[in-house]
């Protein structure tokens, strides 16, 4: 497939798409489209790391495949699992004679009944899909190694079938929240790029981008809110994501003000954690003020 010959190329078409990257963003995503090169995206809860695989697969026209990780995940959940249910109704179905011969049975290990999951999905896609490893730092250090050798060869081998290989890799992102360190293997296998909030001017920008219909008034009055709750010690701050859905939220109510009353009825939208909510209201005075 041929991609954006520019940084520039590619920061316009994801802007098309609806999300603004910054040139740092755009351009490792260029190199990891380009040279077939994983990239790990790291940075708060929030602020559009996932975004960016559903956007490249948009704008590209690719399959996005995600295998989205957590605690104790292992290789048949990500890789391929046998329809067990199916084989039994089929040793059901078969003859005496049939469930005796060993081709009936070898054909019970067959593609038929071969469960494909994210993995071997993407490896068979090749270049036609965008694998999504969200939040990689969820699974544990077996199953990063597991991934470390699947992003090395992009191939499988399943002891019924043979090997599996992707003709063409397929653009791998990875994401990341910090919750604990990466080996080093993993990160030098990937290209790295941290995405951080963005600063007030850029988050308007990015929320105009994903609500067009939204007033530039009332985005900038949010946007300066949000900021101060950052400020806070808050156990979950609240993201991008959280600006556009208190935006949105605001805008459905029919609110051209962020005021003090209209803040506090529609908190549910920035803030999302039982804890931060009297932090929040306690300070909602000064969150507001100016707005």
């Amino acid at each position: 497939m041929d991609y954006p010959a520019s940084v520039g190329e590619l920061t316009a078409r994801l802007r098309d798409g609806g999300y603004l990257a910054d040139r740092g963003l755009a351009t490792a995503l260029l190199v990891s489209l380009s040279l077939h090169r994983p990239v790990l995206l790291e940075g708060e809860v929030g602020v559009g790391k996932t975004e960016v695989a559903k956007v490249l697969a948009e704008i590209f026209g690719k399959k996005l495949i995600r295998l989205q990780c957590y605690e104790g995940i292992d290789t048949s959940q990500a890789l391929y699992e046998w329809d067990y249910a199916r084989q039994m109704l089929q040793i059901r179905a078969l003859s005496e004679r049939q469930a005796a011969d060993e081709q009936s049975v070898d054909k019970l290990f067959g593609p038929k009944f071969l469960l494909e999951r994210p993995l071997l999905e993407a490896i068979k896609s090749g270049d036609q899909a965008v694998l999504l490893i969200d939040e990689v730092d969820r699974a544990d250090d077996e199953f990063e190694a597991f991934l470390l050798e699947i992003l090395s060869d992009f191939q499988i081998s399943i002891p019924e079938i043979g090997t599996v290989r992707a003709k063409s890799a397929p653009a791998v992102i990875l994401t990341s929240n910090r919750t604990r360190e990466l080996h080093d293997a993993l990160r030098r296998r990937c290209l790295y790029h941290w995405i951080g909030y963005p600063s007030a001017e850029r988050e308007v920008e990015i929320v105009l981008v994903r609500e067009p219909a939204a007033t530039e008034a009332l985005t900038r009055k949010v946007v300066a809110a949000v900021h101060r709750l950052r400020e806070l010690d808050l156990v979950k701050p609240p993201g991008v994501a959280e600006t556009i859905d208190w935006v949105r939220t605001l805008e459905f109510l029919g609110e051209t003000e962020l005021t003090r009353s209209a803040a506090e009825d529609t908190l549910g939208a920035v803030i999302k954690d039982r804890d931060d909510l009297d932090p929040a209201r306690e300070n909602l005075a000064e969150i507001t003020a100016g707005a």
